[in-house]
């Protein structure tokens, strides 16, 4: 009976009252030795063993009532993103309508905010969106390295743009954003920067690229990618490595799948990473203009292009 009451065994007091059980009952049996333990105010566990991660969220949101949903690393970790990415445990951080007056209490942040987001349901648990669940979860963090982390985390793995991060970031208060401000500005102005130098530096070849940002396909319409440059009449491509290998070395797999489809279409590939751009653009020149060379000795292979940008 009070099982079926619960929430993966937790419950408030208050229903436990209803079933006309005494507040003396229920705080009796949460002793130490009894056989129920209180997690939060008014919030209890129908077991004295060590609660879970799940008991601890039911935990959380029954005390932030109605509308509370889960920011910081915990949601971060429910979309997904690594358990390695995520700094020493920093409790449960929830999102509560401002007009809530609920103190943060135990393991548990209750954050007021009027800029409450549409949460996304995982296991019934509302999440704030991945982008304002990493931005509440490093501007809490004293680190550089455990914001770092977090961030590279959820751009490689969470497919959030600098762009968008920085934008959650400008929308609330500035409180703890400086580092992540300065980490995120970097990584955008060095991919711009690199797009910037590589097409000024393609005006300089004999033969400037034919088209950038380019979707090309196979003979039987399957993607094949879309180089940051391509020369169509000779099936040259050549791209600007920059997130992929500046946050991670060890992460090569989406790199790597990319240049499989590219030799299996039977392209030249030319690849550079900003840092070159800016610091040998000479032997940059001369590593295209003798692939240049090579790709058009060769058969022009079969690709199509779908548009370019």
């Amino acid at each position: 009976m009070l099982l079926e009451r619960s929430r993966n065994g937790v419950v408030r007091a208050s229903d436990l009252e209803s079933l006309e059980m005494s507040s003396r009952t229920i705080y009796t049996r949460c002793l130490p030795g009894g056989p129920w333990q209180r997690l939060l105010p008014g919030i209890i566990l129908l077991h004295s063993n060590e609660p879970t991660t799940e008991q601890l969220v039911t935990a959380g949101l029954l005390h932030g009532g109605a509308n509370a949903i889960l920011t910081g690393t915990a949601a971060c970790l429910r979309h997904g993103l690594r358990q390695a990415a995520m700094p020493p445990d920093t409790g449960l951080h929830l999102l509560i309508p401002h007009d809530r007056k609920i103190r943060s209490t135990g393991f548990v942040t209750m954050e007021r905010t009027i800029r409450l987001p549409s949460p996304i349901v995982r296991h019934e648990v509302p999440l704030a969106p991945l982008v304002r669940a990493t931005t509440d979860a490093v501007r809490r963090l004293g680190n550089a390295d455990h914001v770092e982390a977090i961030l590279i985390e959820a751009i490689q793995k969470g497919g959030c743009h600098p762009n968008a991060l920085l934008h959650e970031l400008d929308q609330g208060s500035l409180r703890g954003t400086a580092v992540p401000r300065r980490l995120l500005t970097g990584w955008v102005d060095l991919r711009s920067m690199a797009e910037a130098r590589a097409k000024t530096l393609g005006q300089r070849l004999p033969m400037p690229p034919s088209h950038w940002n380019a979707a090309i396909y196979d003979r039987q319409g399957r993607y094949i990618g879309r180089p940051d440059a391509l020369w169509e009449d000779v099936g040259l491509i050549w791209e600007i490595d920059s997130f992929e290998f500046h946050f991670r070395k060890a992460d090569y797999a989406r790199t790597i799948d990319r240049n499989t489809r590219y030799a299996a279409a039977g392209l030249v590939v030319v690849q550079t990473l900003p840092s070159r751009l800016r610091d040998d653009p000479g032997g940059v020149l001369a590593d295209l203009i003798a692939a240049h060379s090579v790709a058009a000795a060769r058969p022009r292979p079969d690709i199509h292009l779908a548009s370019a940008a």
